[in-house]
């Protein structure tokens, strides 16, 4: 029997990683994240060739999610899935192969948000962490990114309160 393959969708800063973090611990999942990915082979430093690395990232990540599931061991993809069309994408992906997916979406209050991007930008500039600093100019780019889901496209709506 596969194993299951969790999407996480949320904004940046919105708490996926912790989320991750306790869901890799209750489902002994294996976690596949392109943040991880990117910040291993190229230091978080892609510059103007970081959206057609990511493709590359994704469609590599897909297949060796479903290629773990198939062994019979869940899987966590901790991108944001910001896309609706990529949570379309990789529910259909899935469940073609009959491998069971769940969305499972960090909803997070704008006050505990700020909270999270401030602790990122004072680690980034004591250099505790390779991440880019998150200016408004950058949020606002990334917010225009994101499509929130609807309550019918998630399977777990989780609100960090953290």
């Amino acid at each position: 029997m596969p194993g299951k393959v969790y999407l996480i969708c949320g904004k940046i800063c919105s708490g996926k990683s912790y989320y991750v973090n306790s869901l890799k611990t209750e489902t002994g999942a294996v976690v596949l994240s392109c943040d991880e990915l990117t910040s291993e082979l190229f230091d978080n430093n892609l510059g103007d060739k970081h959206d057609a690395m990511m493709v590359r990232v994704h469609r590599y990540l897909h297949k060796k999610a479903a290629e773990i599931a198939l062994s019979g061991c869940p899987v966590i993809l901790e991108w944001g899935f910001w896309r609706k069309a990529d949570r379309e994408y990789a529910k259909k992906y899935y469940v073609n192969q009959d491998i069971p997916v769940e969305l499972h979406y960090i909803d997070i209050s704008d006050a505990a948000w700020q909270k999270n991007i401030d602790a990122r930008n004072r680690a980034v500039a004591l250099g505790e962490t390779t991440d880019y600093a998150l200016d408004e100019g950058l949020l606002h780019k990334l917010l225009s990114l994101f499509e929130e889901p609807t309550r019918e496209e998630v399977d777990v709506w989780y609100v960090n309160k953290r």
